[in-house]
């Protein structure tokens, strides 16, 4: 499989910090819009490269991988939990996690960052990568939060107008397996596409982009959107990629997030690098 080339290293995190909001640290240059961000052109096998980038530093820092792996699968377990012994709670928990999740991939982001300047990365310094940059992080957090709440709204809906009374959690799963509700089948998976691929868009390098620069989560989400829309074959095969491996490392008991989680978080930082110019690349 061909190697992936080495990324131009960054600044060590070790570099002096500035609070958030009175300018950029060193080595981070601040972005006028989303619009004047370079992008790269991505071929087909890249997302490949991406997974074989993201074992390769999950095989550099298994300890680290392996914590964040291992919160992964703890919030699979929680779920089935919740489900078992109060459904009505389950898609609360799973906004929840909507939160959860990124700050978790944050670390991975923040030991593949260490790995390309050619530091060690360290599990501490990864749970607090997000001190820096926490203001960000939380309007960003609260778009994705909204955006779950309207899937989850337009989801009651479609149920709502597609039988008389709205079925338990046990019935929503026999109904989508029932061949004579093929409407409401069809109508539950469009819903469900648009506000999966809306998130998708949004959010496929805006995290490990707002980690990595000095700028907002409206150009780190918008330069996300640009990216998807101008290269949708490419971002496509990633998002099946990742859909594909995070449902079958589901299956034994969400035991197989103990690696897909970590190489996909490592991935997902090399996709950032591969398709996004950051001010580093242009000096």
């Amino acid at each position: 499989m061909t190697e992936v080339e080495p990324s131009r290293p960054v600044p060590p995190s070790a570099s002096p910090r500035t609070p958030e909001g009175a300018g950029p640290a060193a080595g981070e240059t601040p972005v006028a819009s989303a619009f004047d961000i370079g992008l790269r052109p991505l071929g087909l096998l890249d997302p490949l490269r991406w997974l074989v980038a993201g074992w390769r530093d999950f095989m550099r820092c298994p300890a680290i991988g392996l914590f964040y792996g291992a919160c992964f699968a703890l919030m699979g377990w929680a779920l089935i939990t919740v489900y078992q012994q109060a459904p009505a709670y389950v898609l609360a928990l799973s906004a929840g996690f909507l939160l959860v999740g990124p700050l978790l991939c944050l670390g991975l982001y923040h030991a593949s960052r260490q790995l390309e300047a050619g530091l060690r990365p360290d599990l501490g310094e990864s749970l607090l990568a997000w001190d820096r940059k926490l203001a960000t992080l939380a309007i960003f957090g609260f778009v994705l939060l909204v955006l779950e709440m309207l899937w989850g709204r337009a989801s009651l809906i479609v149920f709502a107008v597609s039988f008389d009374g709205m079925p338990d959690f046990k019935g929503s799963l026999m109904a989508l397996l029932d061949p004579e509700n093929l409407q409401f089948i069809v109508a539950y998976l469009l819903v469900g596409a648009v506000f999966a691929g809306l998130i998708f868009a949004i959010s496929v390098i805006s995290i490990p982009m707002i980690l990595d620069q000095q700028t907002d989560a409206i150009t780190a989400g918008l330069t996300s959107l640009r990216l998807v829309l101008t290269q949708p074959l490419v971002m496509l095969l990633w998002g099946a990629l990742i859909t594909g491996l995070i449902v079958l490392a589901m299956l034994p008991w969400f035991a197989g997030l103990l690696l897909a989680g970590p190489v996909l978080g490592h991935a997902s930082w090399h996709a950032y690098r591969s398709a996004v110019v950051a001010p580093r690349d242009e000096a």
